[in-house]
Order: C-alpha cells, then sequence, then structure tokens
C-alpha cells in the first residue's frame, strides 16, 4: 500500500465502480480524500459507486478552503473537478483525475493519474490478474481510450 495522501476527482470513483473496482483505490493507497463537490456528484441519483461511497470509512469528504481559488477554476472546470485542485493543492496531495484536467493540475505543480494508471498500478502490484480485461469493461461501459494508449500500457504492463 502506497501512503501518499490522494485526492479524488469524480470521474474515477464512477468509472472504477462501473467495473467493480471502486476498492483497488483502498488497496493501493489505504484511503483517500474528496471534496464536497466530488462526493454530491458521485452520490447524486445513485449513480455507479454511490452506495460503497456513501458507507465507505476509508473515503473522507473535506470542505476546501480557498473560495476564490475555486472561483477562478470555475471559468474553466466544474464544481468537482475545481474543488478536486484546491483540495490537492490544500493537503500538499496527489490527485487522481482524468486527462482533460491534468494540464492545469500539473501547471500547478500537482503529480495527477487517471483511472489507466490506477489500473496499471493494481497490475504492477498484483491486485489484478488482467489489465486488458478491465479496459474492456471499462469501454463496454463508455468509457473512451485510444488503441494508441491500451497498446502502450498493456506494453508495459507485460501484457503484450
Amino acid at each position: 500500500m502506497i501512503s501518499n495522501l490522494v485526492v479524488s476527482n469524480s470521474s474515477i470513483l464512477i468509472h472504477l465502480s462501473r467495473i467493480g473496482k471502486l476498492l483497488l483505490l483502498k488497496e493501493i493507497f489505504g484511503r483517500i480524500i474528496i471534496p464536497k463537490a466530488v462526493y454530491e456528484e458521485c452520490t447524486f441519483e445513485n449513480k455507479a459507486g454511490s452506495k460503497e461511497i456513501k458507507s465507505s470509512e476509508w473515503i473522507e469528504v473535506r470542505e476546501i478552503k480557498d473560495q476564490n481559488f475555486k472561483k477562478v477554476l470555475r471559468m474553466l472546470l466544474d464544481d468537482g473537478e475545481a474543488e478536486a485542485i484546491v483540495l490537492a493543492l490544500e493537503t500538499k496531495a496527489n490527485l487522481m483525475d482524468e486527462a482533460e484536467v491534468r494540464r492545469i493540475a500539473k501547471s500547478l505543480g500537482l503529480k495527477v493519474a487517471g483511472t489507466i494508471g490506477i489500473l496499471l498500478k493494481a497490475k504492477k502490484m498484483g491486485l489484478i490478474k488482467s489489465l486488458k480485461k478491465n479496459i474492456e469493461m471499462l469501454r463496454e461501459n463508455g468509457f473512451w481510450i485510444s488503441n494508441d494508449l491500451v497498446y502502450k500500457v498493456l506494453r508495459e504492463a507485460g501484457e503484450i
């Protein structure tokens, strides 16, 4: 288990929940923190994983402090993405998010990992047997990933 503090956006929680792999986050990180806006996005109208997120002891919901910086980020991002970046900066944590937010987060000095990066880490740690199978399940549930990236990560995982 990695001991770094990690903040998550809703996309990773929802994608991993759709394929029944939400608990990989607990196995890899021990616990994660999410801002209130992400909690609301994930638990609104019984989205995938909402029950698990609501009852989970390893997911901690926190309020952000810097509302002004959130307002600046809201010009480019939605509430959950903006709050996740602010919370990661406030807690000096790593950020889990998808590609659209990475450029902004990296420019602010944050380390960022997405759903595929988490699955690759889980494969390397022996927590899942097949990265390819998990990517196929993600695709079946509406997750888009280029064939080139699939080839690259499967090669890195030793599955090609």
